[in-house]
Protein backbone atom coordinates (compact mmCIF):
# COMPACT_ATOMS: atom_id res chain seq x y z
CA UNK A 1 0.00 0.00 0.00
CA UNK A 2 1.58 3.31 -0.89
CA UNK A 3 0.76 6.28 1.22
CA UNK A 4 1.23 9.86 0.31
CA UNK A 5 2.49 11.90 2.07
CA UNK A 6 0.88 15.83 2.09
CA UNK A 7 1.35 19.23 3.89
CA UNK A 8 -0.97 19.52 6.78
CA UNK A 9 -1.85 23.18 6.55
CA UNK A 10 -2.11 24.78 9.81
CA UNK A 11 -5.25 26.44 9.10
CA UNK A 12 -7.63 23.25 8.85
CA UNK A 13 -5.23 21.27 10.91
CA UNK A 14 -4.31 23.61 14.08
CA UNK A 15 -5.49 21.82 17.16
CA UNK A 16 -5.92 18.29 16.17
CA UNK A 17 -5.16 15.70 18.54
CA UNK A 18 -2.79 13.52 17.54
CA UNK A 19 -3.98 9.40 19.71
CA UNK A 20 -0.34 8.79 20.84
CA UNK A 21 -0.31 5.56 22.68
CA UNK A 22 2.89 4.02 23.35
CA UNK A 23 3.25 0.31 24.34
CA UNK A 24 6.88 -1.03 25.44
CA UNK A 25 7.20 -4.62 26.97
CA UNK A 26 10.87 -2.77 27.86
CA UNK A 27 12.56 0.35 29.31
CA UNK A 28 15.39 1.53 29.29
CA UNK A 29 16.70 2.00 33.30
CA UNK A 30 18.24 5.24 34.06
CA UNK A 31 20.85 5.23 37.37
CA UNK A 32 22.86 8.22 37.76
CA UNK A 33 25.60 8.40 40.38
CA UNK A 34 25.26 12.07 41.77
CA UNK A 35 27.85 14.94 40.86
CA UNK A 36 30.69 15.80 43.58
CA UNK A 37 34.38 16.58 43.05
CA UNK A 38 34.97 13.89 41.63
CA UNK A 39 32.90 13.55 38.77
CA UNK A 40 29.19 11.58 38.37
CA UNK A 41 28.25 8.50 36.17
CA UNK A 42 24.73 8.12 34.22
CA UNK A 43 23.95 5.08 32.54
CA UNK A 44 20.82 3.53 30.57
CA UNK A 45 20.74 -0.17 30.88
CA UNK A 46 17.37 -1.99 28.35
CA UNK A 47 15.78 -3.89 31.10
CA UNK A 48 12.54 -6.03 30.24
CA UNK A 49 9.07 -4.75 31.90
CA UNK A 50 7.33 -6.94 34.62
CA UNK A 51 4.59 -5.94 32.52
CA UNK A 52 3.66 -4.10 29.37
CA UNK A 53 4.10 -0.62 29.76
CA UNK A 54 1.14 1.74 28.29
CA UNK A 55 0.91 5.62 28.25
CA UNK A 56 -2.32 6.96 26.40
CA UNK A 57 -3.00 10.91 25.91
CA UNK A 58 -5.39 10.56 28.71
CA UNK A 59 -2.90 10.60 31.36
CA UNK A 60 -1.69 13.98 30.72
CA UNK A 61 -3.20 17.56 31.06
CA UNK A 62 -1.74 18.14 27.14
CA UNK A 63 -2.81 15.85 24.75
CA UNK A 64 0.07 15.95 22.14
CA UNK A 65 -1.58 18.73 18.73
CA UNK A 66 -0.61 19.70 15.77
CA UNK A 67 0.30 23.43 15.53
CA UNK A 68 0.33 24.17 19.41
CA UNK A 69 1.15 28.27 19.75
CA UNK A 70 4.31 27.81 21.07
CA UNK A 71 5.37 26.34 17.78
CA UNK A 72 5.28 29.56 15.60
CA UNK A 73 6.68 28.38 12.78
CA UNK A 74 5.85 24.62 12.45
CA UNK A 75 5.16 22.63 9.47
CA UNK A 76 3.53 19.40 9.58
CA UNK A 77 2.79 16.39 6.95
CA UNK A 78 1.53 13.48 6.78
CA UNK A 79 -1.11 10.69 5.58
CA UNK A 80 -4.52 11.26 5.36
CA UNK A 81 -7.35 8.79 5.15
CA UNK A 82 -10.07 8.36 2.26
CA UNK A 83 -12.13 10.28 4.84
CA UNK A 84 -10.20 12.75 6.12
CA UNK A 85 -8.70 11.06 8.99
CA UNK A 86 -5.16 11.38 10.24
CA UNK A 87 -3.44 7.94 9.81
CA UNK A 88 0.39 9.29 10.21
CA UNK A 89 1.91 12.93 10.73
CA UNK A 90 5.00 14.67 11.42
CA UNK A 91 5.58 17.98 12.94
CA UNK A 92 8.90 20.21 12.74
CA UNK A 93 9.67 23.62 14.13
CA UNK A 94 12.86 25.49 13.72
CA UNK A 95 14.98 26.38 17.16
CA UNK A 96 16.67 29.41 15.02
CA UNK A 97 19.17 30.16 18.35
CA UNK A 98 20.56 26.66 17.72
CA UNK A 99 20.46 26.26 14.47
CA UNK A 100 18.47 23.20 14.71
CA UNK A 101 15.34 22.22 13.43
CA UNK A 102 13.26 20.00 16.16
CA UNK A 103 10.92 17.10 15.69
CA UNK A 104 7.78 18.57 17.33
CA UNK A 105 5.40 15.23 16.66
CA UNK A 106 6.04 12.13 15.09
CA UNK A 107 2.82 9.66 14.60
CA UNK A 108 1.99 6.63 12.55
CA UNK A 109 -1.53 4.45 13.23
CA UNK A 110 -1.07 1.30 14.23
CA UNK A 111 -2.78 0.29 10.89
CA UNK A 112 0.22 1.33 8.89
CA UNK A 113 3.60 0.67 11.31
CA UNK A 114 6.22 -1.74 9.57
CA UNK A 115 5.16 -0.32 6.11
CA UNK A 116 8.18 2.25 5.96
CA UNK A 117 5.28 5.44 6.68
CA UNK A 118 7.91 6.09 9.18
CA UNK A 119 10.98 6.13 7.79
CA UNK A 120 9.63 8.27 5.12
CA UNK A 121 8.90 10.88 7.33
CA UNK A 122 11.90 11.13 9.12
CA UNK A 123 13.64 11.35 5.65
CA UNK A 124 11.33 14.34 5.07
CA UNK A 125 12.39 15.99 8.31
CA UNK A 126 15.62 15.71 7.54
CA UNK A 127 15.18 16.95 3.85
CA UNK A 128 13.93 20.18 5.16
CA UNK A 129 16.86 20.41 7.67
CA UNK A 130 19.42 20.18 4.90
CA UNK A 131 16.95 22.97 2.91
CA UNK A 132 17.27 25.24 5.57
CA UNK A 133 20.86 24.73 6.29
CA UNK A 134 20.38 23.20 10.31
CA UNK A 135 23.31 21.92 11.65
CA UNK A 136 21.28 18.74 13.59
CA UNK A 137 17.79 17.87 13.73
CA UNK A 138 16.30 16.21 17.48
CA UNK A 139 13.61 15.56 18.82
CA UNK A 140 11.92 14.18 22.47
CA UNK A 141 10.94 10.44 23.58
CA UNK A 142 10.32 8.36 26.69
CA UNK A 143 13.36 6.05 28.74
CA UNK A 144 9.90 3.69 27.89
CA UNK A 145 9.41 4.24 24.66
CA UNK A 146 11.85 1.68 23.27
CA UNK A 147 10.13 0.83 20.25
CA UNK A 148 10.34 4.53 19.11
CA UNK A 149 14.29 4.55 20.35
CA UNK A 150 15.09 1.59 18.35
CA UNK A 151 13.43 3.50 15.06
CA UNK A 152 15.31 6.79 15.98
CA UNK A 153 18.64 4.53 16.09
CA UNK A 154 18.30 2.73 13.22
CA UNK A 155 17.24 6.37 11.55
CA UNK A 156 21.16 7.48 12.67
CA UNK A 157 19.47 9.30 16.02
CA UNK A 158 22.38 9.55 18.67
CA UNK A 159 21.22 10.45 22.63
CA UNK A 160 22.16 13.67 22.96
CA UNK A 161 20.87 14.07 26.34
CA UNK A 162 18.19 13.72 29.11
CA UNK A 163 16.38 15.35 31.62
CA UNK A 164 15.04 12.83 34.61
CA UNK A 165 12.31 15.43 35.82
CA UNK A 166 10.80 16.79 33.03
CA UNK A 167 7.47 15.18 33.35
CA UNK A 168 7.14 14.55 37.18
CA UNK A 169 9.65 14.36 39.98
CA UNK A 170 9.40 10.60 39.94
CA UNK A 171 10.45 10.10 36.40
CA UNK A 172 13.03 7.97 37.13
CA UNK A 173 11.27 5.67 39.41
CA UNK A 174 7.98 5.63 36.78
CA UNK A 175 10.61 4.78 33.91
CA UNK A 176 9.33 7.91 31.76
CA UNK A 177 12.54 9.95 31.42
CA UNK A 178 12.68 12.32 28.93
CA UNK A 179 15.67 11.26 26.17
CA UNK A 180 17.01 13.68 23.70
CA UNK A 181 17.95 12.59 20.13
CA UNK A 182 19.96 14.48 17.30
CA UNK A 183 21.03 13.70 14.02
CA UNK A 184 23.77 15.45 12.92
CA UNK A 185 24.74 16.78 9.35
CA UNK A 186 28.08 16.73 7.43
CA UNK A 187 29.32 20.23 8.60
CA UNK A 188 29.53 18.70 12.31
CA UNK A 189 31.24 15.48 11.60
CA UNK A 190 33.84 16.57 13.58
CA UNK A 191 32.09 17.05 16.28
CA UNK A 192 33.11 14.03 18.85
Amino acid sequence: MHCEIVPLPKEKWKGVEIPLVTRSDSYYDVEIRPLDSEGCTVSLVRKKAEREIVHTPAEYDFPDRLYQDFYEKAEAFGVVGAKGELLACIEVNPEEWSNRLVVTELWVSEGLRGQGVGKRLMDLAKEIAVRQGRRALILETQSCNTNAIGFYLRQGFELIGFDSCCYTNDDIARREVRLDLGFFFHQNASRR
